[in-house]
């Protein structure tokens, strides 16, 4: 079946599990990334615990340039999928070499980072020296060689966008094998690598990156030919970068507010202790696999409505709403059951002190309560992205990651603090968040749909 035909034909029901199952996989390896260099370093014979804090600190910058790299290739992957439904595919090219050049700014953007703005960021959460030290070194070198991120990120999404997720998928594993292995040898010093501790993580997580970007850039050129490459569409168009970025910046926003949420976390809980930015730290990586899966489905979501948008079939865009909602709670209940029944042994293998590894099984058995509406308001921002609700899909963003939760973080905090309560009650924070963020999902998805979908679509 050609890619153009399974888009338009194919079931709704079967073609998001044939794209959004190789997403899911794809998803999940990423959140690899971030666990597997934890694991490593917190087992470290020395000061493990502290390599530990240092990667907490690090991470809200990696998500960062995780959010401007996938938002943009969200925008990309939109634009194009939304193009070829509507049968223009030339500005369905123009739009995919857009965005080889804003992959070139965001590159250039955060080398400069990496060169003279780490100390300074991460200066603002500890005053720990060593933690300072690793830390810097640890995100000076992801910053640095982020070109293999960013790109990949783009590549990613162009696959996607054109059905052949499980490309994009290929040179995920790849990246994610070759970090996985790399991780102990150069942090350990094994095979005659000189050991280099923290230092080694980074490497190890970019080499990786790069990989996958290697991958999937060759299966763009080789069977992505619903997409002509050609030098003349990198040249910027300000029309194409503003229709990329209309799409796209509500989800860089939408991504970029994790950062932001776990910077304002690490700063609030280390008024508590350092204990317990380190247990949040390490149990929002070990969370990423429940919820990436779910953005990985999301991701799948949004070029298939897209493409039924493009179509104006409301047949296909109600089975997207459908199937997309069914599966995305169905992957979020078993996340939750998976999390609630290994959290004491998932905790132990990260080498964490007594009162570290209470406080990050405290985290798992209460924050996973979140996951439900987490799905929902997951699944929906991934629809309104594919029926021009940008503004819609950030609104919701921004109330799950910012309006709600360091609010009654800060609160519970303060609680915590003046001995009223235990430690324990911080993480509520995250449950309640979600669920006033689901009930505003609803109300905006049904506005939505009667502006874009009732009205303008063919029955």
């Amino acid at each position: 079946m050609k890619e153009k035909d399974k888009m338009e034909i194919l079931p709704v029901k079967s073609l998001m599990l044939r794209m959004g199952v190789p997403m899911i996989l794809s998803m999940v390896l990423q959140a690899v990334y971030n666990i597997v260099d934890s694991a490593f370093v917190s087992n470290m014979q020395d000061n493990g615990e502290l390599a530990l804090n240092a990667l907490t600190l690090a991470f809200p910058l990696q998500m960062l340039i995780v959010a401007i790299g996938i938002g943009t290739g969200v925008g990309v992957n939109v634009l194009v999928a939304k193009s070829l439904g509507e049968g223009n595919r030339n500005y369905a090219d123009k739009a995919a070499g857009n965005g080889v050049f804003l992959a070139v700014v965001i590159y250039a953007v955060f080398l400069i980072f990496g060169l003279f703005g780490v100390k300074l960021y991460i200066g603002t959460q500890t005053a720990n020296g060593i933690v300072l030290e690793m830390a810097c070194d640890y995100l000076r070198i992801c910053c640095v060689y982020s070109f293999g991120l960013v790109f990949f990120s783009l590549y990613e999404k162009l696959l996607q966008a054109t059905g052949k997720s499980v490309f994009s998928t290929i040179a995920q594993i790849c990246g994610a094998v070759a970090n996985i292995i790399l991780d102990p040898i150069m942090i350990y010093g094994l095979l005659g690598c000189p050991k280099f501790g923290v230092k080694g993580a980074a490497y190890a997580t970019v080499i990786g990156q790069i990989i996958s970007l290697a991958v999937a850039f060759v299966f763009h050129i080789k069977f992505n030919k619903d997409i002509t490459n050609n030098v003349k569409n990198i040249k910027p168009s300000a029309n194409t970068i503003l229709n990329i970025y209309k799409i796209g910046l509500p989800a860089i926003i939408a991504q970029a507010l994790m950062s932001v949420m776990t910077y304002g976390f690490n700063l609030i809980l280390g008024t508590v202790s350092e204990a317990m930015v380190t247990a949040y730290g390490l149990y929002y990586k070990i969370q990423q696999f429940i919820l990436f899966a779910a953005f990985g489905l999301r991701d799948a979501i949004t070029p298939i409505m897209s493409y039924a948008f493009g179509m104006k079939s409301k047949k296909r865009i109600d089975d997207s709403i459908k199937f997309g909602s069914i599966y995305t709670t169905v992957i979020m209940f078993v996340g939750l059951a998976v999390i609630e029944i290994i959290a004491n042994p998932l905790s132990s293998a990260f080498g964490l002190s007594g009162e570290t590894q209470l406080l990050c099984i405290g985290a798992m058995r209460i924050v996973s309560a979140s996951f439900i509406f987490a799905g929902i308001n997951i699944a929906f921002q991934g629809m309104f992205q594919a029926i021009n609700g940008g503004m819609q899909s950030l609104i919701v963003s921004v109330c799950r990651q910012l309006v709600f939760v360091l609010p009654l973080a800060w609160i519970f905090t303060v609680l915590v603090n003046k001995s009223i309560c235990g430690e324990w009650i911080i993480w509520l924070s995250v449950p309640v968040a979600e669920i006033l963020s689901a009930v505003i999902s609803v109300v905006l998805m049904k506005k939505l749909y009667q502006k874009q979908i009732n009205n303008k679509t063919e029955a």
